[in-house]
Order: structure tokens, then C-alpha cells, then sequence
């Protein structure tokens, strides 16, 4: 690695560090009510103050969250476009989020209008089930067409019934207890308690350090099919593992946050710009702190623009990151005519 890469790598690690730490602090002093910054650091430094419950049971939760559930869903998409081998496959245009929300409503509404408490770990159980059904359809799909193009649009038409179908569900629902899953199913990061803070870190942290000892065989696949087989690589487990750890990724942020659109594609195409490299030992981080850093600044966007109205989360996430899709697409297709010429 010659010098001038390596400073471009810590440089740009250095920018989303300082990042997440000014959006960290932005996001605990901002909201419908602001706090001072010395009330605040009083606050954390001894756990007590008027404003002491603001601080510790809804903000500091809700910031983790989309810290952890933000960068979740970024590696889950880098995971996703190099399976794909396609810039803009993501877990929200492919459907597997959409998946993962109407069978978490399913059976929040199911068990919560019987009186049955959910806990987060079935939360996650829930989500994964419909993401990996969700995945399913569209790798039966890929099977029989060749052109990404169908294939995507094949993805969002199961999205859209997905999210049609909870929808429907659960504007009947009429049980006091799951009124907030209207906020939930438009995508939002309130509600998150410690308790699910605490099933939500081990789970990505599991599933992040499992996609970091994928590196070798990613960068192998990058280079094409043929390449990583040549090498050693066992294509078909390793497909295996992609699937399952872009799932598991995706699922822990449609059982908390619900669908957050966007972000698993646009923040990967801007990583890899910022860094200029593909690379999945210098992607994977960089993917968590650019998801970690975006979702901050979408949700603070989300809660104090209209305060003490709040925005959902995927409204700010298609404003911002749809441009970047659309980019994408623009370059992808002029790089095709320049070929074609």
C-alpha cells in the first residue's frame, strides 16, 4: 500500500470518527426539548439532573440505535451488491426488509393482541424469517432471469406487497397496545429501550465480525466467479454466508427501527467514493461508520426540523439518499454507452 492511499484511508476513517462524534453529541442536546451542553455532560458524568431521564432512557438508547442499526444496515447492502455484483441491491429495493416488517407485524399483532408480551430475541427471529422468505423469492427469481434490471424490479414488486399487506394489517389492528406500530412501520428509531439495546449489540457485533473474516473470500469474489473458485473459494457456502449475515444485518434493524429505505445502497457507493477502494477489509468498517453516521443525521434531521412533530425515518433517508441511487444508475448507464461506442 503506497503512501498516499494509506493517508486517504486514515484521513477518511478520522472524518466519519470526528463525524459520529459531532452528530453523537448533537443528537443528545437536540430534540423537541433542547439541552444545554453543560446540562448534558452533568448528566453523564453523575446520572443525575431534571432532565436526567431525557438524557438516559430515550436519547442515549435512540442514538445507539441508529449508531448500531444504521451501520447494520450499510454492510448488510455492501454485502448485498457484492453478491449481486450490482451497485444498487440493497435490502430495501430487493424486498428483504419489506419481508422482514410484515412478518414482525404478523406476529407482534398476533401475540400482542392476546396479551403476549414479544421479546426482542423474537423480534429478530421474526424479522430474519421474512428477510430470508424475502431472499428466497428473489434468488428463485434470479435463477430464471439473467438481467439485473428484472431482477430488482422483481424485488421492489414484492416489496410493495409486502408493505401493502402490513399496511392492511395493521390499520385493523385494534388492540391499545400496538398503536405504535403505525409509527414503527414507516421506519422510526424512538421507542428503543436499553433492553433492546442490549439483544441488538451482540447480535450485529456477531454478525459484523463474521462478515469481517469473509474479507479474503469478498475481495476474491470481486474479482469474479471464476477467480474466487480458482483460489479455493467454496462458492456455494460462501454465497451461504452472505445470505445469512446480510439477513441477520437486515433483520435487526426491520425488528426495531422497522424499514429504514435507502441507506444500504446509497451509503456503500459513498464509502466507496470517499475511500476509493472496494476492498472489504477497509469497506466493512468504513460501511458501518458511514451507516453509523448518516442514520445519526437523518434521525436528528427526522426529530428537530418539525419538533415536536417527527418525521419517519425513510422519508429522510429517500431525500437524501435517492440522489445518490439515481447517480449511480446515471454513471452506470453512461459507463455502458461509453463501452458501447
Amino acid at each position: 500500500m503506497d503512501e498516499r492511499r494509506r493517508a486517504r484511508y486514515i484521513g477518511s476513517f478520522l472524518l466519519l470518527a470526528a463525524l459520529l462524534g459531532v452528530l453523537f453529541g448533537w443528537n443528545i442536546y437536540s430534540g423537541s426539548l433542547h439541552l444545554p451542553t453543560r446540562e448534558v455532560l452533568e448528566v453523564l458524568l453523575s446520572g443525575e439532573g431534571e432532565n436526567a431521564a431525557i438524557v438516559w432512557d430515550i436519547r442515549l438508547p435512540r442514538i445507539l440505535a441508529a449508531i448500531l442499526l444504521g451501520g447494520a444496515l450499510s454492510v448488510s447492502g455492501f454485502l448485498l451488491q457484492t453478491f449481486f455484483a450490482n451497485p444498487i441491491a440493497g435490502p430495501f429495493v430487493l424486498g428483504i426488509s419489506s419481508g422482514s416488517k410484515l412478518c414482525v407485524s404478523l406476529v407482534m399483532i398476533f401475540l400482542l393482541g392476546r396479551g403476549i408480551l414479544i421479546s426482542s430475541w423474537m423480534m429478530i427471529a421474526s424479522a430474519f424469517v421474512g428477510a430470508m422468505l424475502s431472499m428466497g423469492f428473489v434468488l428463485a427469481v434470479s435463477h430464471r432471469v439473467r438481467q439485473m434490471s428484472l431482477l430488482v424490479i422483481s424485488g421492489m414488486m414484492v416489496g410493495y406487497i409486502c408493505s401493502a399487506i402490513t399496511d392492511f394489517v395493521v390499520t385493523f389492528a385494534n388492540d391499545s397496545d400496538i398503536v405504535n406500530l403505525h409509527n414503527w412501520s414507516m421506519g422510526s428509531f424512538s421507542g428503543i429501550s436499553w433492553d433492546n439495546i442490549r439483544v441488538v449489540f451482540p447480535v450485529v457485533v456477531a454478525a459484523l465480525v463474521g462478515t469481517f473474516l469473509l474479507s479474503k473470500p469478498i475481495r476474491a469474489y470481486q474479482m469474479g466467479e471464476a477467480y474466487a473458485r480458482n483460489v479455493g473459494v467454496n462458492i456455494r457456502q460462501f454465497r451461504i454466508m452472505l445470505i445469512l449475515l446480510s439477513s441477520v444485518l437486515s433483520a435487526c434493524v426491520a425488528a426495531f427501527a422497522g424499514p429504514v429505505s435507502f441507506v444500504g445502497i446509497a451509503v456503500p457507493q459513498l464509502v466507496k467514493q470517499l475511500f476509493g477502494t472496494a476492498k472489504p477489509m477497509i469497506m466493512i468498517p468504513a460501511c458501518f461508520l458511514g451507516g453509523a453516521v448518516f442514520c445519526l443525521f437523518c434521525d436528528l434531521i427526522a426529530r428537530t426540523v418539525f419538533a415536536p412533530t417527527e418525521l419517519s425515518i425513510s422519508s429522510v433517508t429517500a431525500i437524501l439518499g435517492a440522489p445518490v441511487v439515481i447517480a449511480v444508475m446515471v454513471r452506470r448507464r453512461s459507463r455502458a454507452w461509453g463501452e458501447g461506442a
